[in-house]
């Protein structure tokens, strides 16, 4: 059988999307994203974005993750970004749509020039029931000791409709990336303190409205961009202090740069880009 696809991504985190409005579902979703998620053998991605129907009314559509694992992820920000230029290009071409993901709610997209987007991601939650996370007390979660990778980081732990840990880094030693990334991103992802696993953020302070971010992914690993890891990062600075509310702080990841606004009731705009690299067939 051959299947239609369009790769995009945002700031460098790569998705195959595929429209399924008409169609549903192809079969064997989460074996289908390993098989074409593997790079140099497949297509190669994060993983893969299904465009459902709307799942409530008043919906365009509905956005479905599949990490590159198989496993569905609750929410990805850059993800929801190009589902929304997707539709912009493909039939919905309206300056603001509304996409409902299945276990993050509706999030607002408002298209702010050419592939440009803003997203509306919510609230955050610093709690621990909202993570899920045990045994670090019930929240907020800034502060609080983690004993990974042999030895104690100063964790503040953010759910932005997914789970988020978010280390300030201290060490002499640039972010982690590659090999050294590798080294220390399992240990967080697969800590018995989260139950359900944990996107990882690496971040260094420029400035109160610049940060340098580094991101391992839970089911996919080191990724060059994570939205709503952006948005954690801001948001764990906001309550630690060390960025302001109300106005826009650029994180800069390995693909590009996010601005990340948290506002005064804990909500967050997130706003970057979403590009098409290529469309293509193939046999699955």
């Amino acid at each position: 059988m051959q299947l239609s696809f369009t790769k995009m991504h945002g700031c460098g985190n790569d998705y195959i999307y595929l429209d399924c409005r008409e169609t549903g579902l192809p079969a064997g979703i989460a074996a289908l994203a390993r098989k074409l998620s593997r790079r140099h053998f497949s297509i190669g991605a994060d993983g893969v974005i299904c465009i459902c129907p709307p799942s409530v009314p008043g919906g365009d559509a509905t956005m479905r993750m599949f990490n590159a694992d198989g496993s569905e992820g609750r929410m990805c920000g850059n993800g929801v970004r190009c589902v929304a230029q997707y539709l912009y290009e493909h039939g919905l071409p309206r300056d603001v749509l509304e996409i409902d993901t299945r276990m993050a709610g509706r999030k607002t997209l408002r298209r702010l020039g050419e592939g440009m987007w803003q997203a509306d991601m919510g609230r955050f939650d610093a709690s621990a029931d909202a993570l899920p996370a045990v045994g670090l007390g019930p929240g907020p979660l800034v502060h609080a000791e983690l004993i990974a990778a042999g030895r104690a980081w100063d964790a503040t732990c953010i759910s932005m409709g997914n789970p988020h840990c978010v280390i300030v880094w201290d060490s002499p030693d640039p972010l982690p990336e590659g090999a050294a990334l590798a080294a220390l991103g399992p240990a967080f992802e697969h800590h018995p303190a989260f139950p359900e696993g944990v996107n990882t953020e690496f971040i260094l302070r420029r400035d109160p409205r610049r940060l340098v971010m580094r991101v391992w992914e839970r089911g996919s690993g080191e990724t060059l961009a994570c939205g709503t890891g952006a948005c954690a990062a801001v948001a764990a600075m906001v309550l630690r202090g060390d960025c302001p509310r109300g106005e826009p702080v650029e994180v800069e990841l390995a693909g590009g740069t996010l601005r990340i606004t948290v506002g005064e009731d804990d909500g967050v705009l997130m706003a970057g880009p979403a590009e098409t690299a290529f469309t293509g067939v193939v046999e699955v």
